[in-house]
């Protein structure tokens, strides 16, 4: 309970979770659940020094009584929620916690309890890719963000992504602004020697 107690330390201090992080050597998800496991059980940091390692961890880790099933997330919302930009199961599990109190799951039972409902409802389409021959193309919706390291302003990229159906090799290139699609093709021609007819697939769709 050491490094739960540090890292909720940090916390009242103010630090971000990618600090908190950072300094006590655990992972987010880890400091995310603490600090949400913290607040579900409505444990300020006053009351954290002042308790044993024994209260604290009954506090923050308490067993369901016999017979109460503990709050299982509602995996199809979770699925709704995952398909907005830039949300994951990390980012849901310390509202899960928030809304279900210290006595929920833990982010491993979570995250498996979501997985296992979402391969029940897997549908696939069989599909026959000859090597080089097909290619998927696309720009990634979110834009990344890279550094310039003289003056450290973090600025967006566009980001082309293409795959080759058969062997799934992936090509990526980004620029700083929208590339010309001739340049594109140029790039692409360049990674696939071996597959022609996967470039001239792109060159069909310019």
């Amino acid at each position: 309970m050491r490094k739960t107690r540090e890292i909720l330390r940090l916390k009242e201090l103010k630090r971000s979770h990618r600090q908190i992080a950072r300094a006590t050597g655990a992972g987010t998800a880890t400091v995310s659940e603490a600090v949400a496991r913290a607040r579900a059980a409505q444990l300020d940091w006053a009351v954290i020094t002042a308790m044993s390692d024994a209260e604290f961890e009954a506090r923050l880790y308490p067993k369901p009584a016999r017979g109460i099933e503990r709050p299982l997330p509602d995996p199809a919302t979770l699925d709704i929620e995952l398909r907005k930009t830039g949300v994951t199961l990390r980012l849901l599990h310390p509202e899960y916690l928030e809304h279900n109190g210290a006595g929920a799951y833990g982010y491993t039972q979570f995250c498996a309890h979501y997985n296992g409902w979402k391969a029940t409802q897997l549908l696939t389409m069989r599909q026959v890719h000859h090597a080089g021959d097909k290619l998927f193309v696309d720009y990634s919706g979110k834009k990344p963000r890279i550094v310039d390291v003289a003056t450290g302003d973090r600025i967006e990229v566009e980001l082309f992504i293409a795959v080759l159906g058969a062997s799934n090799y992936t090509i990526t290139t980004g620029a700083a602004v929208l590339p010309r699609l001739d340049r594109t093709i140029q790039t692409v021609r360049e990674s696939t020697a071996g597959a022609p007819g996967a470039a001239d697939t792109l060159s069909r769709q310019a």
